[in-house]
């Protein structure tokens, strides 16, 4: 009798514990983690399209309540994604480049959408070593879909299965090669509409940089996109979690390195390039010898956007989460783009590095994403009020 009455007290003893930090996480994830997103942008027409026509930015997100680490965020997030989002077919196209180096474009058009011109034409850019087949990428390709428009995206030169024809990769500064590829595609559509993620995003805002008034494109968004590469690259390497999945992405980087042999014959040391075990470390091996930069602190130095998103004449907004390990909160060029007409940054709260997970499971459908849902709704806004995109400046 004593030994059923001590086990009851002993139960309720556990039970109040158990529902005290229910009531604690439950109080912190309301306050601390539920919040809407904060949309820096400086005033004007751009900054009030964003708040009255875009809803996602007037809601507060939601992070999935078992997964609002950011490093879970991150890898949770991509792997489950990759497992449940159904694969895209696509029809490749090869585009031979101006210095006899190839890239691969890969298109996924809307039903009904092939051949219209009518339709806008969004061009995806995927992070440092994804392909068509990312998880993110077909995210971005249902957004398209919802807007019914035609979707392409672009493989970095060595990736997406394409051999080297030259001995030249990539790097957060190949702009050049995007130049090529919006030539190339525009005109085979109506607006064109412009996604950058992670690198990609990089890439894409030095093009925007770079080309100011005479950019091709109408509207851009970029995803996850490390806009202060310099102060960046300290967080990655931050041990030992952050450390960790810099490590996954320069085996990544050496992998891709591996792959090709026209590389072999470059002047970097091997040695190092496979020693690497940091993106860093890879990038002080291979990518400053192969683009020419006399260091490391050169390369992050050109790569960084921040300082230059004053010359982007593109609407152009950037979704960020404030716990990113590639550039938290704290790194982000916030008062500079507060001085931006045509520059947006919406900063979740979580969200890890193109995480981004909402409710208690992932949903199936990769339109109701939180970046698929950011983008149809962006795009979906300034395509209903043309006035608002970029008329790209013809030169003489």
């Amino acid at each position: 009798m004593f030994k059923m009455i001590f086990y009851i007290f002993e139960l309720k003893k556990e039970l109040l514990v158990c529902l005290s930090l229910s009531v604690l996480y439950i109080t912190y994830y309301l306050v601390e983690v539920v919040k809407k997103p904060l949309l820096i942008c400086g005033k004007g027409e751009f900054r009030q399209l964003l708040e009255e026509k875009v809803p996602l930015l007037n809601e507060p997100y939601w992070p999935t309540p078992w997964c609002v680490e950011s490093r879970l965020q991150t890898v949770i997030a991509s792997v489950l994604r990759s497992r449940i989002l159904p694969t895209v077919n696509y029809r490749r196209e090869i585009l031979r480049l101006s210095d006899g180096g190839q890239v691969a474009l890969d298109w996924a058009d809307a039903p009904g959408a092939c051949g219209d011109k009518a339709r806008p034409l969004m061009l995806v850019l995927p992070g440092l070593t994804g392909g068509s087949h990312a998880d993110y990428v077909r995210c971005l390709v249902a957004a398209a879909r919802q807007l019914g428009a035609h979707c392409v995206v672009f493989n970095n030169r060595g990736l997406g299965g394409v051999p080297l024809t030259t001995p030249r990769l990539y790097c957060a500064v190949s702009h050049e090669d995007l130049a090529e590829v919006v030539e190339a595609v525009r005109g085979r559509g109506g607006p064109l509409l412009g996604v950058g993620v992670s690198l990609g995003g990089l890439i894409l805002g030095h093009y925007l940089v770079a080309h100011g008034e005479r950019a091709r494109l109408h509207a851009a968004l970029i995803v996850s996109s490390p806009l202060d590469v310099e102060r960046g690259s300290a967080c990655i390497e931050r041990p030992p979690l952050n450390a960790l999945l810099s490590r996954h992405m320069a085996r990544n980087l050496r992998n891709t390195v591996r792959a090709h042999e026209p590389l072999r014959a470059g002047p970097w040391d091997w040695a190092a390039v496979d020693a690497s075990r940091s993106v860093r470390q890879f990038d002080a091996a291979f990518t400053t010898k192969h683009f020419g930069f006399p260091s490391v602190e050169h390369y992050y130095r050109a790569a960084t956007l921040r300082g230059k998103l004053g010359r982007v004449r593109v609407p152009l907004l950037c979704l960020c989460a404030a716990d990113d390990p590639f550039q938290p909160f704290d790194v982000l060029p916030l008062d500079e783009v507060a001085r931006c007409s045509c520059v947006a940054l919406a900063v979740t709260a979580r969200g890890g590095h193109i995480g981004f997970l909402e409710g208690w499971w992932p949903p199936r459908a990769p339109r109701r994403q939180y970046m698929a849902r950011l983008a149809a709704q962006y795009f979906g806004a300034l395509l209903a009020d043309p006035a608002r995109l970029h008329a790209p400046q013809v030169c003489g």
